[in-house]
């Protein structure tokens, strides 16, 4: 049994490196003392903060506390630095509000390292929360919180198989992703020759992925891939990148960056990158509002009550980016307005065949039905005897001072029994008649 050292050991002392290796040392001079290690280890275990519910040899769920994405047990071997509360980290961050996969106030710290670098936040004890190697980082944004009258960032980092759009491989639970928020400095706070903004720290974990040897960098929004025409009432003159939608009963922020596309910043967030995207498509247009639907190889997704006056930037990023616009694909397909249009014996309608006939895209028609139905609604609310005459146009100038009362003028006209069936209608005796009545 010299050399077996269970998994046990290493967990329960793994924020002292030299009392485990006494542990080690201990179990090599004298294997029949390993048990009785072992069931140490399992009781410090169950009474820290650090244990595990389940069985060491059960799984933890990926993203849980203390483990991180992508291991099982909370334990591997390029995680034993970085969960290890006695590894120094490059950088350190105290006071810095997290939302996700915990909303509580923590340290964040960046390791550099190739081999087991990452982020990880750290509790007011020492002991280490969450975190996730470099290596397991899909994508990091950094993104400006919409509707607040500080100015916010808020850092994204979603993790591999953690995009909440595309499968997880079979047998794995999806990790969360991590969103902590950073606050300008203003006023006092802000130092000399300093930049207040997220650039720093941007820039702080941009040197900790090239030391990780990944091409990755933290992403921002630019007007380039999109800019929403919608002002910012808080802050006048300063340029949105966002797109207000809901999903389901949520609403939310959609992101159209260089990468892709992310919902956030409520659970659960999604991050659609160009590669699974298979189409894009437009639904419900309305005169304000209109639905975004983004189809992935497994799944829709729904972005409902979008401002008709985001459609421009979105369909300029949708062709930039080559997304395809499935908005006149057959199952989309808006009916046309001549639903049984007359045809010659060939079958063409009116002359032409079916392939000769332009499609209007989805959103066009429905800017034209919208027009048109103002213009039938200008015509229903037109009365020719509204110009000059009222509708008790056979009574002369005397027959309103002597109504006086109200009921033959216009100031008694009654608007239910005026307005009818929406036309004017001929005035005769009878109807004068029953006025002077």
């Amino acid at each position: 049994m010299a050399g077996a050292h269970p998994q046990e050991i290493d967990v329960a002392f793994a924020s002292n490196h030299d009392l485990r290796k006494r542990v080690h040392a201990a179990i090599d001079q004298n294997p029949t003392q390993s048990t009785l290690f072992c069931d140490i280890s399992t009781y410090i275990l169950n009474q820290t903060s650090s244990s595990v519910p389940e069985p060491i040899s059960k799984k933890r769920k990926l993203g849980e506390p203390h483990a991180p994405n992508g291991t099982a047990n909370g334990v591997t071997s390029d995680a034993d630095i970085l969960f290890n509360a006695g590894t120094k980290a490059w950088r350190s961050y105290p006071g810095v509000s997290f939302s996700m996969p915990q909303r509580k106030k923590l340290t964040l710290e960046l390791l550099a390292s190739k081999r087991d670098g990452g982020i990880r936040a750290v509790g007011a004890d020492g002991k280490i929360e969450f975190g996730i190697a470099w290596k397991d980082v899909d994508q990091i944004f950094c993104l400006p919180v919409p509707e607040k009258a500080k100015r916010q960032h808020n850092f994204v980092v979603v993790p591999v198989h953690g995009d909440g759009v595309n499968p997880v491989p079979e047998g794995m639970t999806p990790p969360e992703s991590i969103v902590w928020t950073f606050e300008e400095a203003t006023g006092k706070n802000i130092v000399e020759g300093e930049d207040p903004g997220p650039g720093p720290m941007a820039e702080a974990i941009h040197h900790c992925l090239l030391q990780a040897g990944t091409a990755k960098e933290v992403i921002f929004p630019t007007a380039d891939d999109f800019q929403s025409a919608i002002v910012q009432n808080h802050r006048k003159g300063e340029k949105a990148y966002h797109v207000k939608a809901h999903r389901g009963s949520k609403d939310g922020y959609l992101f159209l960056t260089s990468v892709g596309i992310l919902w956030c910043f409520k659970k659960p967030l999604a991050y659609f990158d160009f590669s699974s995207i298979n189409s894009i498509s437009y639904t419900a247009i309305l005169r304000n509002t209109f639905n975004l639907n983004i189809a992935t190889p497994s799944q829709e997704f729904e972005f409902a009550m979008i401002d008709q006056a985001d459609y421009p930037g979105i369909q300029d990023y949708v062709a930039k980016h080559n997304l395809q616009d499935a908005s006149m694909a057959a199952a989309r397909r808006a009916k046309k307005l001549n639903v049984n249009p007359p045809k010659d014996d060939e079958g063409k309608v009116n002359g032409a065949g079916e392939g000769d006939v332009e499609e209007e895209s989805e959103l066009a028609k429905a800017a034209r039905l919208l027009e048109e139905q103002d213009d039938e609604e200008d015509e229903e609310d037109y009365d020719p005897g509204s110009e000059g005459e009222s509708e008790g146009s056979g009574m002369d100038s005397e027959d309103d001072d002597e109504d006086e009362d109200g009921e033959g003028g216009d100031e008694g006209y009654d608007e239910d029994e005026g307005e009818g069936e929406g036309q004017a209608e001929e005035y005769d005796e009878g109807e004068g008649e029953e006025m002077e009545e």
